[in-house]
């Protein structure tokens, strides 16, 4: 069985490892069973990653971690092949579309490419409102209108996204959970297949609709965003429900 899991809410939360998830990730390892952490967040790279989660006590490779980023550029570059982009979003985002081969360009590019960033600039923004109305195709991270921090909300990719949508009546496409293209991504990288794989989750609208339309076992916890007595308002519902990863453990073993 190959496992895929989202880190927020399921590895950490609020700053915080989740109680247990050291000791699931450390079996997942010692069980030889082949796994992935996937996250829509596009503001670090999987090093960065990497390095946040280690301090949290979650040991976890940097290959092990596969970004809403990564997955965008992967998808821009299996489109169209050494491409050119006009790209809004930290380092991250940047770097993981050099690595595919694709060159910026805010002139004649072929995609815009919208990720999570600190700092939204005015001007940038406007350049890619103008690229869309003059016909360039428009592409964004994730879909997460917002995102929390210890002072309270900040704006997300999506919501960026919907401004420029606003503006030029273009929807992006957007790559990250719940479009199962992170999946199905996960499934190439460990060379899996949709019926021996499970997704954990804890999030209904992104991690376990993206599981289900994937065709994989989906995994709902209870350590994160969703509530217990929230699940039925959907009409696709998870395999099985667990208050944690912790629950998960003694089935490695």
């Amino acid at each position: 069985m190959s496992w895929l899991c989202d880190m927020d809410g399921v590895l950490i939360n609020n700053g915080h490892m989740v109680p247990g998830a050291d000791r699931f990730i450390d079996q997942l390892r010692a069980s030889n069973r082949e796994f992935l952490v996937l996250t829509n967040n596009s503001l670090f790279t999987p090093g960065q990653l990497q390095e946040r989660l280690t301090k949290l006590g979650v040991n976890v490779r940097e290959d092990q971690l596969w970004t809403s980023a990564l997955a965008t550029a992967q998808f821009v570059h299996d489109q169209r092949p050494q491409g050119r982009a006009f790209v809004i979003g930290e380092t991250s985002l940047h770097e993981a579309m050099s690595n595919v081969g694709y060159v910026e360009d805010a002139t004649q590019p072929d995609y815009v490419v919208l990720g999570e960033t600190w700092n939204y600039s005015f001007d940038e923004i406007t350049t890619a409102i103008r690229l869309i109305d003059n016909g360039c195709k428009f592409v964004a991270t994730n879909p997460e209108t917002n995102g929390t921090t210890p002072n309270g909300l900040l704006p997300g990719c999506g919501a960026l996204a919907a401004l420029i949508q606003s503006a030029t009546g273009i929807r992006p496409y957007f790559v990250g959970k719940p479009n199962p293209v992170m999946i199905r991504d996960a499934l190439n990288i460990l060379g899996a297949h949709s019926q021996t794989t499970v997704m954990v989750g804890d999030r209904m609208d992104t991690d376990i609709i993206a599981g289900v339309e994937a065709g994989v076992e989906t995994i709902l916890v209870l350590s994160g965003i969703t509530q217990r007595n929230e699940i039925e308002r959907y009409s696709y519902q998870p395999s099985r429900v667990v208050n944690s990863v912790a629950d998960l453990i003694d089935e490695l073993s």
